[in-house]
């Protein structure tokens, strides 16, 4: 489509206002059910797999909703959940990290990996998966691993700043895995852990 002589690609331009849309969305507390992570099943996977399904008319496949390269991704997963938690375990204790998620996570552990794990699908699906893989195609891996790390930083507003200044280089980082391994599976995984083991660690100190 062409406007005033300025090209605009469909695809991509929808997905843009879809990635800027939802989190919106989202942070203004829009409820489609009394759980977050429910909800943000439904904003961040089941909305953006019904755009791939029913209007983009294409298989989720080209978004990463695939196993890829599985012994790839396994090692990066099996790595990264390593190291991070050696640094986790002391990170997690600091002052602002245990202020902040010994009031808000809960207390339960069964309670913290369930949540978590639901909530953070549909995080890495729609950035790692959906964003990615998209705009790889337009502007290539490189810059697609940073744009889509953009919108995740940004979500963490408002969290400890030692955990929100590294978002950008962590979803730098999980794009990276994503591309290499072909899925957004394996840093929802990585994601999974380190969000687990940081709510445990902080709200057992």
């Amino acid at each position: 489509m062409t406007i005033g002589g300025v090209q605009f690609d469909l695809k991509i331009t929808f997905l843009i206002i879809l990635g800027t849309v939802v989190p919106m969305l989202d942070y203004y507390g829009h409820k489609i059910t009394s759980t977050k992570a429910y909800d943000r099943m439904i904003w961040y996977f089941v909305i953006p797999m019904l755009v791939i399904l029913l209007i983009f008319r294409e298989s989720p496949a080209e978004y990463g909703f695939r196993l890829g390269k599985w012994q790839t991704g396994l090692a990066w997963v099996v790595g990264a959940c390593t190291a991070m938690a050696i640094i986790l375990y002391f990170v997690a204790r600091q002052p602002s990290m245990t202020q902040y998620y010994q009031v808000r996570a809960p207390q339960e552990i069964w309670r913290i990996i369930y949540l978590n794990g639901l909530d953070l699908f549909g995080w890495e699906f729609i950035w790692r998966g959906v964003m990615l893989f998209a705009f790889a195609r337009e502007f290539g891996p490189g810059a697609a691993i940073f744009l889509q790390a953009v919108p995740f930083a940004f979500m963490h507003l408002g969290k400890p700043e030692v955990e929100t200044l590294s978002t950008i280089f962590g979803g730098a980082g999980f794009g990276f895995v994503a591309w290499q391994s072909e899925s957004f599976l394996y840093p929802w995984l990585i994601h999974w852990f380190i969000a687990t083991f940081t709510m445990v660690i902080a709200v057992r100190v």
